[in-house]
């Protein structure tokens, strides 16, 4: 199913952040206070696996020392999610919190605390402001609130994908058994033990260790069926996050969306494909043996489990492999990958009213095999609960899918050089009080830490100024408050999307220097601006 997240509130203190100024090059010149203007460019995701996160949930806010990832918030990293095995297919997308240690800096008070940011984030620029400014703006140094913790503390590594227990690294995909496998593990022991006793009485106690290895080669199977779809991904060159066996089957997380039509179905069918290939030697391996057996038994309740699996997800809805397959064919016609998504995901919502209303009364009925004798009861209960949960993940992966294809039509929209915001440059022993002096002049809202070739060297974090009371500021140095850059703090100021994301993602931090083609500075990125953009872009009708 496709899953997307983030939502919140615009933190109080940030309006100039977004406001859009003139686009303006950061003069590389230290402590200067005026530089030229640089000209403007082009602007250059087996039975549905139940989501691990609600789509729309806020995240914690960080702690002041610690760096914000902006896309944390929407970990619906894309997947294909099948009924017993699946695929699930989202980008991530930053969050919003309302994280108010990385707050604009400077002293703030609590009667900003109910305003909220304009829409558009300012423009980049070093020096004076080309625009006239607002009748009544906010300065660097009074336009936050929260508390910092004085030095900055570098940024931390993105941690491993979680989910579980870690089985291996097939094709350099990371495999987890989520916990729920075992509750499953232990019920499917216990339905197929109470079968086997029927069929093969004399095995007694032996009955649930028979199970217990049938419901590991099932979810073997299940593994099958995701290396189908990872295999397929990477043939794609799309990059898969990892792949995690749970409660209802299985999900394979695949960070990008299939390019083509054409890729999309192939990507969605192979998995299908492989468990009926499964079923099909299963079946010729049943042949072969004695029936009556243990492993007659055992063969045959695989060959009819992935047989199941297969057609179960062959159901042209989403967020099933079928649904995905139709997505592809109307995406084809229509040209349109949305407009694929929209049939799909409704496909999908009727596909979970008649799993909700037609399998209790097929059970009913004794159209699956149940005779009346056998209806009536617990059983009648338990199917009921079945199909409600299954109706359930798939009328919600439905609606996932469609909040996906209206993130990925708003992911455009969110581009490096309008987010940013203007900066001046100042040497490491500037006082603060002076660099903020100089920033308020420029109408600026970061701080550069540059060398004395103009080489930037550090930023100067929003939450470290709003740790440092205002009669301390003109003893305070700007180097003892910022941040070093790294490889992966340097932005270029033409990403733009699902590009811009991904290079956030590979190093979470607050903030971001974004340079031009040429090295030069262009501004400083902030992760909360990226978070307003993402949810004023979302709100927006498709």
């Amino acid at each position: 199913m496709d899953e997307s997240g983030g939502s919140g509130q615009p933190r109080s203190g940030t309006d100039e952040a977004t406001e859009r100024h003139g686009e303006q090059r950061a003069s590389s010149a230290p402590a200067a206070d005026a530089t030229r203007s640089g000209p403007e460019r082009p602007e250059h995701p087996t039975g549905p696996t139940p989501p691990t996160a609600a789509p729309g949930t806020s995240e914690a806010a960080p702690s002041p020392d610690r760096p914000h990832d902006p896309t944390d918030s929407a970990r619906g990293a894309a997947a294909h999610s099948d009924p017993s095995s699946g695929a699930e297919d989202g980008a991530e997308v930053p969050g919003a919190s309302s994280d108010q240690a990385e707050a604009p800096a400077g002293s703030g008070s609590s009667d900003e605390a109910g305003s909220s940011a304009p829409d558009a984030p300012q423009g980049p620029s070093a020096g004076a402001h080309p625009h006239p400014e607002p009748e009544h703006p906010r300065t660097l140094a009074h336009s936050g609130t929260g508390t910092g913790t004085g030095k900055a503390q570098p940024p931390r590594r993105g941690r491993e994908p979680g989910g579980g227990l870690l089985m291996g690294r097939p094709f350099g995909v990371p495999v987890y058994v989520a916990p729920s496998w075992f509750l499953v593990a232990a019920l499917i022991t216990w339905v197929f033990g109470g079968q086997l006793d029927r069929v093969l009485p004399e095995l007694g106690a032996l009955r649930y260790l028979v199970s217990l290895f049938f419901a590991v080669a099932f979810y073997a199977s299940v593994l099958v069926h995701e290396l189908a779809h990872t295999v397929a991904a990477l043939r794609f060159k799309l990059p898969v996050r990892r792949i995690q066996l749970q409660f209802f089957g299985g999900v394979s997380e695949i960070e990008k969306e299939a390019e083509t039509p054409g890729r999309e179905f192939v990507l969605s069918f192979v998995g299908p494909l492989l468990s009926l290939v499964l079923s099909g030697l299963f079946y010729l391996a049943m042949l072969a043996v004695e029936p009556g057996t243990v492993p007659g038994v055992l063969l045959a309740g695989l060959m009819i489990s992935n047989l199941i699996v297969a057609a179960f997800n062959l159901l042209p809805g989403l967020p099933l492999d079928g649904g995905r397959m139709l997505r592809a064919v109307v995406w084809k016609i229509t040209g349109r990958p949305m407009s694929g998504t929209i049939a799909a995901a409704w496909v999908g919502r009727a596909l979970a009213v008649s799993v909700l209303i037609g399998l209790p009364l097929l059970t009913q009925s004794g159209a699956l095999g149940a005779t009346q004798d056998n209806v009536g009861g617990m059983d009648t209960v338990t199917d009921a609960l079945l199909a409600a949960i299954l109706a359930a993940i798939i009328w919600t992966g439905a609606g996932n899918s469609l909040r996906m294809a209206r993130l990925r039509e708003h992911l455009p929209e969110l581009r490096a050089r309008s987010l940013t915001r203007r900066a001046v440059p100042v040497e490491t022993s500037t006082p603060l009080s002076e660099a903020l002096r100089r920033a308020n002049e420029a109408g600026a809202r970061a701080l550069v830490v540059v060398d004395a070739d103009g080489e930037p060297l550090s930023l100067v974090r929003e939450a470290a100024i709003v740790g440092v009371p205002e009669h301390r500021r003109p003893w305070v140095a700007v180097s003892g408050l910022a941040q070093d850059l790294t490889d992966g703090m340097r932005v270029s100021a033409e990403l733009a999307g699902e590009a811009l994301l991904d290079t956030l993602r590979a190093t979470p931090a607050t903030e971001y220097l974004v340079v031009e083609d040429s090295g030069e500075i262009y501004g400083v990125l902030s992760a909360a601006d990226v978070e307003r953009a993402f949810v004023k872009a979302m709100a927006r009708p498709s």
